[in-house]
């Protein structure tokens, strides 16, 4: 099947159903230039002396909280990213009545900005941060900002936040590697994946688990994958879209 066909055969799935779910990974906001840290990128081996898989762990966090917050702010707070066609189109959907909830890996609030009202994201956000003693609540561009008024001298990347009541350390609502899901949040997304009609998966290589597991779930036959390089999964959906999510949903 050519990629129009493709495309086609999307727009009519997507018509013929109402109660679409979309499953969604970093290649979602890679598209609003937030970068996906698993790829390939130089800067990464240049300026940091872990990988950001260890930076990104609960242990490293811990014991080492300034090489931490200074890859947070670098690579992770991406206030200025805008949505793209993609997350659009899921607002579209959503707003239609079709689409019933967004289940995203992703960090970065832009499903919201977009729109998007029933969002599910299992790893937590960076709009999202507490201190870990009294639980104040503290928005993304205070943990962004913080410390630029005593340094006198801009954005002090290696400082860590601290709550402005009670001194506690302000830590990310986001689950880092050794730490677990929200279970309220993975038992709802397996709900609307058990129930939907069609289930969308773009912008993921589904290799994340427990999240990738959730496909599972699905007992419908309106599986699609779109992704721009193959999945694992890719024999056991019914349409597979080799593409960018954003250029395949904004053509729908």
């Amino acid at each position: 099947m050519e990629y129009q066909e493709k495309i086609d055969k999307l727009r009519e799935m997507i018509a013929g159903s109402d109660n679409i779910v979309f499953f969604g990974g970093a290649g979602v906001s890679t598209e609003s230039g937030i970068p996906d840290f698993r790829s390939v990128d130089g800067l990464y081996n240049q300026t940091y002396d872990y990988p950001p898989e260890t930076i990104l762990s609960h242990t490293f966090y811990v014991n080492m909280p300034e090489e931490f917050f200074r890859f947070y702010r670098d690579k992770l707070l991406s206030v200025k990213a805008a949505p793209n066609k993609a997350h659009l189109k899921l607002a579209e959907l959503e707003a239609q009545g079709k689409l019933k909830a967004v289940i995203t890996q992703n960090i970065d609030g832009l499903h919201q900005d977009a729109g998007s009202k029933e969002v599910l994201e299992l790893h937590g956000s960076v709009r999202r941060n507490f201190c870990e003693k009294c639980h104040r609540f503290y928005d993304a561009d205070y943990m962004l900002h913080y410390g630029e008024e005593e340094t006198g001298v801009g954005k002090n990347s290696r400082m860590v936040p601290r709550c402005s009541v009670c001194g506690g350390r302000v830590k990310p609502d986001v689950v880092l590697y050794e730490e677990g899901l929200d279970m309220d949040v993975l038992n709802r997304a397996v709900d609307y994946i058990r129930n939907a009609d069609m289930l969308i998966i773009g912008g993921t290589s589904l290799v994340v688990y427990p999240a990738a597991g959730l496909i599972d779930y699905y007992r419908g036959n309106k599986l699609v994958l779109i992704n721009k390089s193959p999945t694992s999964r890719d024999q056991y959906a019914d349409l597979v879209i080799a593409g960018s999510i954003g250029e395949v949903l904004g053509a729908c």
